[in-house]
């Protein structure tokens, strides 16, 4: 009986030649293909159906097993194939192309299978998630996105203990519809707060958003509601204080009943054009009396850059009488527990108490002097002072773009942002000077104001 050998396979072929195992008739036969390229091939031979020899591929040869079958591996094969044909399957290459085919279809189903079952357990989780309320969303979101914010998202989180969450807090965040969004914006609207209530619908769109790309929600429920609708469009302030309301002011502020601190705050943000919130943040350690010197840090800067203040005596004035208050805290203006500043809207808040028309009641545990700084012009703010500080510089004949260096804004000329880097240190200092000057001289004389000096 003729059996194929390691040695026959290994043997040099000078011609290609077969060799071939004996085996019953009606078995198929194991054979091995040798070529003079060093080829070496298995094959399984069998009759089909229609009386066609078949030469059905086995694998290559590779004694050690590595890079294809060895001799044993490949009888091991071929003895599987002579048991299929003599069960009856005589078209061994189709049978083998059908079973192959079945796997694949099974395989594939099974895998279906399981992509639906993942899809549906992830949705239901989904769905869990979206049973969250919208308190949790909104601590999840203080967490992540709010903290990263200049004061820790807390002006954020008070307008929504306030306004948002009273209303929508206890809902599951997947029931919110349009109509409870302008719910929470409508109640705002008939309170008069428009500008709140615009905000309150930024913060409360970048919520959902938030929600939506965690998917929490599948849609944001504010995605189909126009910010132009929430209360008209956003007006422009240009309200700036004559000379005659700057000297009614110093006449009204004495016996408005602010605060000591309030008041120099007031003359702080006139004489120096800052924002009242870089005020509010500013730190004893940055303030330098001695050499005139205010420095506002990057991180307390509404822009990100740093600016430097040079105090004209007016201002000096104002920032000693804060020192003799507050000298004791590392902050200018510290908070009742001396753990950090007040909030920014402490100054706003005393102003606009004292600015309420005659036929609005006088709010609860809020000053009762609540027409005490009302001018003939209409409602003023801590950011009119800037303004209004801004346009006295001009006015004293200091150039626009040395004003507006003043007030630390970003230069929007692209070119002149690059490549212009003057910076007008002594020309700031002029303009601080001449606007301190004039505000001690409007505050102090009591005579007609005297025509403004544009040397």
């Amino acid at each position: 009986m003729t059996t194929i050998t390691d040695k026959q396979m290994g043997a040099k072929a000078e011609k290609p030649s077969w060799l071939i195992e004996d085996a019953p008739r009606g078995c198929g036969r194991f054979m091995a293909r040798l070529r003079p390229n060093g080829e070496r091939h298995f094959y399984f031979r069998y009759t089909n159906s229609n009386s066609e020899r078949v030469f059905l591929p086995l694998g290559t040869y590779d004694s050690a097993g590595i890079d294809g079958l060895t001799l044993k591996e490949a009888r091991v094969k071929a003895g599987e194939l002579s048991r299929l044909y003599q069960s009856g399957a005589r078209d061994l290459r189709e049978h083998i192309q059908a079973e192959e085919y079945a796997r694949t279809t099974a395989l594939e189903a099974e895998q279906a299978r399981l992509a639906t079952e993942k899809a549906g357990i992830e949705a239901e989780h989904a769905r869990q998630l979206a049973r969250k309320t919208v308190t949790d969303l909104f601590e999840h979101w203080a967490k992540v996105d709010l903290i990263n914010r200049k004061d820790g998202g807390a002006e954020v989180r008070r307008m929504f203990q306030k306004d948002v969450l009273p209303v929508l807090g206890e809902m599951a965040v997947g029931d919110v519809k349009k109509g409870h969004i302008t719910e929470v914006t409508d109640t705002m609207l008939a309170r008069g707060v428009n500008r709140a209530a615009k905000i309150a619908f930024s913060l409360m769109r970048q919520m959902f958003r938030f929600a939506v790309d965690r998917d929490l929600i599948e849609y944001d429920p504010t995605a189909s509601i126009r910010k132009a609708k929430i209360g008209g469009k956003d007006i422009e302030r240009d309200r700036i204080l004559s000379e005659e309301e700057i000297r009614l002011l110093a006449k009204l502020v004495p016996e408005a009943g602010l605060l000591p601190s309030t008041d120099a705050a007031i003359w702080i943000a006139l004489s120096t054009c800052c924002r009242i919130g870089e005020l509010m943040n500013a730190r004893w350690e940055n303030v330098d009396l001695t050499h005139r010197n205010w420095w506002i840090p990057a991180e307390n800067s509404k822009n990100g850059k740093a600016h430097n203040i040079v105090l004209s005596e007016f201002s000096l004035k104002q920032f000693k009488r804060l020192q003799a208050l507050n000298s004791k805290s590392e902050w200018c203006y510290p908070n009742t527990r001396n753990s950090g500043p007040v909030c920014t809207k402490t100054v706003t808040k005393q102003l606009s108490d004292r600015q309420r028309q005659t036929d609005q009641k006088i709010m609860s545990n809020r000053s009762s002097k609540s027409q005490s700084l009302i001018l003939k012009a209409g409602k003023w703010t801590p950011h009119d002072l800037r303004r209004t500080g801004a346009t006295t510089m001009t006015a004293l004949g200091v150039l626009p773009e040395v004003a507006e260096r003043c007030l630390n804004h970003t230069e929007e000329n692209k070119v002149k942002r690059t490549y212009q880097r003057h910076s007008y240190k002594k020309e700031m200092t002029d303009a601080w000077n001449k606007l301190g000057a004039r505000l001690d001289y409007l505050i102090s004389n009591t005579g007609q104001i005297q025509p403004q000096d544009h040397d």
